[in-house]
């Protein structure tokens, strides 16, 4: 997907800006959060000492200085003389055993603060922040050995509202900043975009062929970028124009030679091999006469096939003369609705001669389906591609034709067992004047224009041809057609 450099300009601004005043306003808040939690524990470690200073005096005012003891008789009162001398915020004491000998609040302590209790207990300073509040653990020491432990319990609401305010007050700042820079940062980048943008468009059309393009009228380097591309424009115009003039003259003259020798090939090429194939079955049946010459059934059938086929001679001669007259090298289809297993039948019984000629079998299995084509020349088609099999077969071959609908179209396969079609020239069969063997088509007549023939009038008339098979066992080919059901 193509993004404008315009976008990707303003893009890049607005997160370059964002991220700017993102990372300032994370360090300044990181800043004033690490600043308040250093007061915050100078102050519990300030608070912690004094407890201490303040539980050796008391014991000492005892007259039994054992801690433990004063602990468990006067830890509460302790507990309440620190809250209003010295922390001013609830204070709970615990002995060395971790159980509490001050007041006893209306909760017990949660299990973040029975393990940060453990932690204090090993003679270490821990605390705990739990939302807004913060227990402060500190272990109680008389001539350095562990006692008990005192938790201070501090606020940190007015601390987090201070922390809230000044976030808030970044994110105004920080969007007026981010606002008020993008848009003197875009008004200057927008000039370089719309002069990129500008050569752009200027490119895309001397790509098109409008060398005519206007030049950028600026005093720096996309100026002159510019006004090279103009010149350069310019000189490309008259260089193409000088080369188009003598190109369109050698190509006309090429065109006209080509197109004459095209179709002076195609015409008598297709008018010679259309001729042959109904002379061929002609011929065939003239050679079995004379080969069983008292044979009536064999003299009836020769007489009604010779007779189409001498019609079908006499049809396309007209059709030549008509094309002739008209000057033009292409069959207009007379479509109808064919019957194609009929049709195949009918195709069959003017080569069975030829076929019984080269002692070939042929099996068949034919179904009755419909297709909308020029008859005639769908005679052509088939007859093609069977004079193929013929004709390229082995001595005492096979050859099999078969037709099925499948997926809204007649599928006709037509196979031998002949030489087969190499791999390397499958996709140059269909080509005019082509043959695999060049000297068994001399030998049969063929001039490599049978199944170019055959492809033309299959997919002029909405249909194709393929091969489905080619190998040392013979060749398949296909043949498909929409199919009418009405």
């Amino acid at each position: 997907m193509r993004i404008s450099i315009k976008l990707k300009f303003s893009l890049f601004l607005a997160g370059l800006l964002l991220l700017t005043v993102f990372v300032l306003s994370l360090l300044v808040l990181q800043g004033i959060e690490r600043n308040q939690r250093a007061q915050t524990e100078g102050l519990l470690a300030q608070q912690a000492d004094t407890a201490n200073v303040y539980f050796i005096q008391s014991i000492m005012a005892e007259s039994s200085k054992v801690p433990e003891n004063y602990l468990k008789t006067k830890g509460a009162e302790f507990g309440e003389q620190l809250e209003k001398l010295v922390s001013g915020q609830p204070v709970v004491l615990y002995d060395g055993s971790g159980s509490v000998t001050s007041r006893r609040t209306a909760t017990p302590p949660s299990e973040s603060v029975k393990q940060t209790l453990v932690y204090a207990l090993e003679n270490k300073t821990a605390y705990l922040v739990e939302g807004d509040s913060m227990y402060y653990l500190t272990p109680l020491r008389v001539l350095g050995e562990q006692v008990g432990v005192v938790q201070f319990y501090y606020s940190l609401g007015d601390h987090q509202a201070f922390y809230d305010e000044i976030k808030q007050l970044f994110i105004y700042i920080g969007a007026g900043v981010f606002v008020l820079s993008f848009l003197l940062a875009y008004l200057y980048f927008n000039s370089f975009a719309r002069g990129i943008i500008r050569l752009n468009d200027t490119v895309g059309r001397i790509r098109e062929g409008q060398f005519g393009v206007p030049v950028i009228k600026r005093r720096d380097e996309i100026g002159e970028l510019g006004a090279g591309i103009a010149a350069m424009s310019e000189r490309l115009m008259l260089t193409m124009r000088d080369k188009d003039q003598e190109r369109e003259k050698l190509s006309l003259a090429v065109r006209k030679l080509s197109e004459l020798d095209r179709q002076q090939k195609e015409f008598i090429g297709n008018v010679t091999h259309e001729f042959k194939t109904p002379l061929t079955s002609i011929k065939a049946y003239l050679d079995l006469l004379d080969m069983y010459p008292d044979d009536e059934e064999l003299l009836a059938t020769a007489k009604t096939h010779i007779a189409g086929e001498t019609q079908r001679l006499y049809e396309m001669v007209e059709k030549v003369l008509q094309l002739s007259a008209m000057e033009k090298y292409d069959f207009e289809y007379s479509k109808e609705r064919l019957e194609v297993a009929a049709t195949i039948g009918s195709v069959l019984d003017g080569l069975k001669g030829k076929m019984d000629k080269f002692g070939l079998t042929l099996t068949t299995d034919l179904r009755e389906a419909y297709i909308e084509a020029d008859k005639d020349y769908m005679n052509i088609v088939l007859a093609n591609l069977l004079d193929n099999a013929i004709k390229y077969n082995k001595a005492n071959g096979r050859i099999r034709v078969s037709n099925v609908a499948l997926d809204n179209e007649v599928v006709i396969e037509i196979s031998d067992t002949g030489i087969g079609i190499p791999e390397g020239v499958a996709d140059k069969i269909f080509e005019a004047f082509y043959t695999v063997d060049k000297n068994r088509s001399r030998e049969h007549g063929g001039a490599g224009l049978g199944l170019s023939l055959a492809k033309r009038y299959a997919e002029t008339q909405g249909g194709a041809i393929s091969i489905a098979k080619s190998d040392g066992s013979g060749t398949t080919f296909r043949i498909a057609f929409p199919i009418q059901t009405r």
